[in-house]
């Protein structure tokens, strides 16, 4: 029993060096190809029309739901308390700090995350990575690099639309049954949300962003096996990224509340 588990912190601890190491290897490659105008952009565009089209869809039918559901409810809580008036204050903290990047996130790791994986997976295991390997063309920066950049912006992008839905969502309801007015709830949103929380959740879903495809990759350049192999990898790389984003998304909002002073009214 031991030593399984010694085994498997081992290859935990290999596995997470073995991303660290790809991510900043494509991260040079990012940054170095487009200084010199050697970055894939054809690669970037393809996989970034990609990854909107697959994720923008269930990003938007997640979010209304998630509207509806804080409203509900945050609502009841605060009528029962008759604290109506501060139920805006709710999206402004809620949504914009931890919803709308971590749901983007989710959405990249589940839905990009795997599509990813089962292409480099795919790719591995036909041996076209050990093709462009003997060709002299670097996989990182031919097929992981142009996935960072997209993901991250990506990423940015789908936190805005989650977070956009799910306000209005909740906005439509709650002024729309009447419990408070619009110019309350607008009030509330406003007095309590701050600049910085927009820049926290930028900073999140690029963050969530990068995470999830570097796993994907990872997981992805080292599917062995054959089609079992590539759908072990898809299944390790979904798991493995919601795991790390979840820790991730603790370490970064306890740091933002420790750092950044929170309005009062």
């Amino acid at each position: 029993m031991v030593d399984i588990l010694v085994d498997h912190a081992k290859t935990g601890v290999n596995t997470a060096g073995e991303i660290v190491v790809l991510a900043w290897d494509a991260t040079v490659a990012a940054s170095t190809g487009i200084v010199r105008g050697q970055f894939s952009w054809d690669e970037f565009f393809l996989q970034a029309w990609f990854m909107t089209r697959v994720s923008l869809l269930p990003t938007v039918l997640v979010s209304i739901p998630f509207g509806v559901i804080v409203s509900v409810q945050v609502g009841g809580v605060a009528s029962q308390i008759g604290a109506n008036s501060f139920i805006g204050a709710v999206n402004a903290i809620g949504v914009m700090r931890q919803a709308a990047p971590l749901v983007a996130a989710i959405m990249i790791a589940g839905v990009v995350g795997a599509a990813v994986t089962a292409d480099l997976g795919a790719r591995t295991v036909r041996e076209e990575i050990d093709a462009l390997m003997v060709m002299g063309i670097s996989p990182v920066q031919r097929l992981v690099a142009p996935r960072l950049v997209a993901a991250v912006i990506v990423g940015v992008c789908l936190s805005a639309v989650v977070a956009t839905t799910a306000i209005m969502t909740g906005y439509a309801l709650v002024v729309g049954s009447g419990a408070v007015s619009s110019g309350t709830y607008l009030g509330a949103f406003i007095s309590f949300g701050q600049s910085l929380d927009l820049v926290m959740a930028v900073l999140k879903s690029a963050i969530f962003g990068f995470i999830a495809v570097m796993v994907a990759a990872h997981k992805g350049l080292h599917a062995r096996g054959g089609p079992k192999g590539v759908a072990d990898a898809v299944n390790q790389s979904v798991v493995l990224s919601v795991i790390l984003l979840a820790l991730v998304n603790v370490g970064i909002t306890q740091i933002y509340v420790m750092l950044v002073p929170q309005r009062l009214v």
